[in-house]
C-alpha cells in the first residue's frame, strides 16, 4: 500500500508513504519508483532507521537504531556500514572510527564502559589489529594487536613516571610424550614478559652521558610517531 506522490510514469515519485507487506513501513522520498533521499524506514522488529538512500539501499548519512538498543551513526555504502561513524553497543560500550563493508576496520577508538578503559589503534575486518594503544585508569600500553590480543614488543607506561618495556610472547601448552597434535590447540592469551624498566624522561643532547643504544631507538620510534601524528594531522 503507497500514499504520495507519482510521476507522470506512475512511478512513486517524490514524497510518501509505502506500507510493506511484512509489515515494515517507509516514510520519505522517493524517485523513480526507488527509495532515494531522505527518509524513515521502520521495521516490524522495532529496528528503524533515519537517513539518506539510494534506489531502496541505506547509502550516505543515517542512524541505525537496533532492536537490542545499540545505534549506529555514520556513513553507509550499499546497505553497509561504511566510511565513519560511531556505534554505541547494548552493554554501553562505544566504538567511534573508521568502517568497511559493516565492520570496524581503518584506525578507531573502543571505549570500555565498565572500566573506563580505551583502546585507541588499528582494526581489520572487526578485530583489534595492528599499532595501537590501550589506556587504563592509571596506567596504558602502547604497541601491536593481532586479534585483539597483543603481540611482540611494546611497553607499559605509568603515570608514577615510568616505563616497563617487554614484550607478548605465546605460551605453550606442554605435551606429554608420544603425544601427537591432532588438532590444533585451544588459543592462549600470549603473556607478558617484562625486560626492564626506564624513566619517562628521554636523553636529549644537553645531558652529560650519550643514550644507550635501547634509549637512543626510543627517541627515534617517539620520533617518528610524533612525524606521523603531524603529516596526519596535517591531512
Amino acid at each position: 500500500e503507497y500514499d504520495g506522490e507519482r510521476n507522470s510514469e506512475g512511478e512513486r515519485h517524490g514524497r510518501g508513504k509505502a506500507y510493506l507487506p511484512n509489515g515494515d513501513t517507509y516514510d520519505g522520498e522517493y524517485k523513480h519508483g526507488f527509495r532515494s533521499g531522505q527518509g524513515t524506514y521502520r521495521f516490524r522488529n522495532g529496528a528503524c532507521y533515519t537517513g539518506e538512500y539510494l534506489q531502496n539501499k541505506k547509502h550516505g548519512q543515517g542512524i541505525f537504531f537496533y532492536p537490542d538498543g545499540s545505534k549506529y551513526e555514520g556513513d553507509w555504502v550499499n546497505d553497509q556500514r561504511h566510511g565513519y561513524g560511531e556505534y554505541m553497543y547494548a552493554n554501553g560500550d562505544v566504538y567511534t572510527g573508521e568502517w568497511f563493508n559493516h565492520n570496524r576496520h581503518g584506525q578507531g577508538t573502543y571505549v570500555y564502559k565498565d572500566t573506563g578503559s580505551k583502546y585507541v589503534g588499528g582494526w581489520v575486518n572487526g578485530n583489534q589489529e595492528g599499532e595501537a594503544e590501550l589506556i587504563h585508569l592509571n596506567h596504558r600500553f602502547k604497541g601491536k594487536f593481532l586479534n585483539g590480543n597483543p603481540v611482540g614488543h611494546g611497553k607499559y607506561v605509568f603515570d608514577i613516571g615510568c616505563e616497563q618495556h617487554g614484550e607478548y610472547v605465546q605460551s605453550e601448552q606442554g605435551k606429554g610424550e608420544g603425544e601427537e597434535e591432532e588438532e590444533p590447540s585451544l588459543l592462549v592469551a600470549p603473556k607478558w614478559k617484562a625486560s626492564e624498566i626506564t624513566k619517562l624522561t628521554l636523553w636529549t643532547p644537553h645531558g652529560e652521558n650519550p643514550p644507550s643504544p635501547r634509549e637512543a631507538s626510543l627517541v627515534a620510534a617517539a620520533a617518528a610517531a610524533e612525524a606521523v601524528e603531524e603529516r596526519a594531522v596535517a591531512a
